[in-house]
């Protein structure tokens, strides 16, 4: 990688959207299904605003999904950082199809069925939607980009749990066809920090935290949906 990474070291925290409307429903939620936060996802903001202003983390820019569920969880925490949002559509969730975005998702497993990621990592959600592999490819390149333009500052990225997920498989080389070690279990609003430092004169990303939302102690506990949560339908009945 550059020099510049000899020099200073990077740190990227990625943040997960608070609880947002899709999560409760549930419903397939890109920009036409997305609504935004419940109220309890905005509390879980303000929360990290707070827990922001206090000086913890001394971003150099503030980057953010342009989902409706990112952009107002990064507007709400902009102020403690001092700093404006910069939009990056790369940073979405995996992608759906114009069919399939706002259905609830009953109906969207009755029009279209249910992948299972891990063993269908090529095929697509839906028509017009991404595949596993496709979204993986996509989180890798922007998380490569951000970095790389970025380089030797610190980042603060409001994303969703499938990018941080699979910020696990391209900072540690696992393989993108898999579901990572994390598998969907990304609180909204937690804190989740790489690092790239010198290791006995090597450049090397660190996973410094993962999950840190001790801010959101006094919350009450949200009840979300997630798509790595929900199994795919069970195989018929072998009658035989």
């Amino acid at each position: 990688l550059g020099d510049v990474y000899k020099r200073q070291p990077t740190y990227l925290y990625l943040v997960r959207h608070g609880q947002a409307v899709v999560n409760v429903e549930p419903i397939i939620g890109g920009m036409r299904g997305d609504s935004g936060l419940t109220p309890l996802g905005v509390r879980q903001a303000e929360c990290l605003r707070d827990r922001l202003a206090s000086g913890e983390v001394k971003a150099d820019i503030l980057i953010a999904s342009t989902l409706p569920r990112a952009r107002q969880t990064a507007e709400i925490i902009a102020p403690a950082l001092n700093l404006p949002v910069t939009y990056e559509p790369e940073l979405h969730e995996l992608r759906t199809g114009d069919e399939a975005d706002g259905l609830p998702i009953e109906e969207y497993r009755r029009r279209f069925g249910w992948i299972d990621l891990e063993r269908q990592p090529f095929q697509e959600v839906d028509p017009g939607g991404e595949s596993w592999a496709t979204f993986q490819l996509r989180v890798g390149k922007t998380l490569y980009d951000i970095t790389q333009e970025y380089a030797g500052k610190t980042i603060v990225a409001v994303c969703h749990g499938g990018v941080i997920d699979g910020s696990f498989n391209y900072f540690l080389g696992l393989n993108p066809l898999l579901l990572p070690p994390t598998g969907g279990a990304t609180s909204n609003c937690s804190l989740t920090l790489w690092k790239h430092i010198q290791y006995h004169g090597r450049p090397k990303w660190t996973l410094a935290r993962y999950n840190d939302d001790w801010h959101l102690l006094n919350l009450e506990p949200p009840q979300n949906w997630n798509l790595l949560d929900i199994a795919p339908a069970s195989p018929p009945e072998n009658k035989e």
